[in-house]
This record gives structure tokens, sequence and C-alpha cells, in this order.
């Protein structure tokens, strides 16, 4: 406040604005972003992180250190792994409204999109409402294709976990005849239209969830953590993608 007690410094209000700023900054690398997605699963250790975004540890772990001082990350050390989680709820929900906003003004975000995820046009797709009602009619199978860890970290109610990667040979886990929901992290994740895609040569029913288990968990459904009902081990290493 200056002497003559009119507020507005023209100082403070710059370091008022690099303050807010500093926060987009953190997130001004696709890598970072690419961290973001990866804890908005759960808290991962750095090593497990780094595997999962393609980076050495010491690139990773410098990124981390980008995000814990912007404040959108927070630690906690388990013997010698130091595990990283979202500050918040509202971190999730900065990643989200990022995501979206892109979508609405980056001209070529589609063109990004379809060279990642492939020709998503046969996928059927399933609102978190539909899936919903889907659920409480009890005729649907809920399947989780991310990683193990993420899974336990947290996931839709009654959801059966078997990572993409396993899927093809782990058929027989799922009932024939059975109409399929797979999920994964969230609407540009290429888990869920893998599985999908790998369902559908085997000749079941499946669908893809409009978005991921962040998505579900923000909007209040039921969600568990802990054991699989496939039994699914935790991973210390997942196949990035």
């Amino acid at each position: 406040m200056q002497e003559d007690g009119r507020v507005g410094d023209r100082a403070a209000k710059d370091s008022l604005f690099d303050a807010f700023a500093s926060v987009a900054g953190a997130l001004g690398s696709g890598r970072r972003a690419e961290i973001i997605d990866v804890l908005a699963q759960g808290e991962r250790a750095v090593e497990e992180i780094s595997m999962e975004i393609g980076q050495s540890t010491a690139n990773t772990s410098h990124h981390l250190q980008q995000l814990l001082r912007s404040g959108l990350v927070r630690t906690r050390r388990a013997g010698t792994r130091i595990y990283y989680r979202l500050a918040g709820p509202s971190v999730t929900e900065l990643w989200a409204a990022i995501r979206r906003v892109a979508s609405e003004q980056v001209a070529e975000l589609d063109e990004l999109a379809a060279a990642y995820l492939g020709d998503r046009s046969t996928l059927d797709v399933l609102t978190r409402e539909e899936l919903s009602d889907r659920m409480a009619a009890g005729d649907v199978v809920v399947l989780d294709v991310r990683p193990a860890p993420e899974y336990w970290s947290g996931h839709i109610a009654h959801a059966v976990s078997i990572p993409v990667r396993d899927l093809a040979a782990r058929l027989d886990d799922l009932p024939r005849g059975s109409n399929i929901v797979a999920y994964c992290r969230g609407p540009y994740c290429v888990f869920a239209d893998e599985a999908v895609r790998t369902l559908h040569r085997e000749g079941f029913t499946a669908v893809r969830l409009e978005d991921g288990y962040p998505e579900w968990a923000a909007s209040g459904l039921p969600v568990e953590t802990g054991a699989s009902l496939t039994n699914a081990e935790p991973e210390a290493g997942t196949n990035a993608q």
C-alpha cells in the first residue's frame, strides 16, 4: 500500500501477475504436461514417471522440480524413493481446462491427435452418464486398461484391471457375450482405443468411455482403490505410450 493509503502499486501488481504466470510457465513444456497427465491417475515414483514419459531419470527429476517449485505437485519419501502426486483437485481441473482450450483454439490439434490416436471413427463412445446408468442396470463390464499401479491408486468402482499390453493374453478373463466398456487416462489416451480394437478383432462387443478416470472421479461418480478383481499386482514399470 502506498503512503497516501492508495492501493494498486505497479511493482506489487507485476509481482502478483508474475506469480499467476509462473503456474502457466511450469506447464510450458510438453513433457511437464505429460507428467501432470500421468500424476492425474495417482501417485508415482520418479523412476516410474521417467519410463512413462520416455525421459531419463535426471531429466524427469528436473521437470518435477519445476512443477514442485510452482506448487503443482507434492512429494513424499518412502525409504530411498521419492513419490510425486498432484497438489490437489484444482491441478486436475487446470489440466482439463488447458486441454479444452487447446481443442477449441489450436487449429492443428485434431490433426495432431489423429496422428497419435489413429482413426477413431469406428469406435463407439459412451459418456460418463451413460456408463453410470449401464452400471446401475448391471449389464456392462467396465475394463480399466491403464498400468496396474494407476488402477491401484484409484479406479471406477467394480472395474476389472487388465493393462492394455496384457489384454491379448488375458481375453479368457473376460466373459464372452458381455458388453465391455474400456477406459484409461483421459480423452487423449490411446490405451482404451487399442483395447477396443483388440476386443473387436476377437469378437467382443466393446466401446470406450468418452474420457477417463480423472474425469470420472472429478464428477463425483463411484471410485475405489486397491486390489483388482483380476488380482493384478502393481508394476514398477510400464510401457510408455
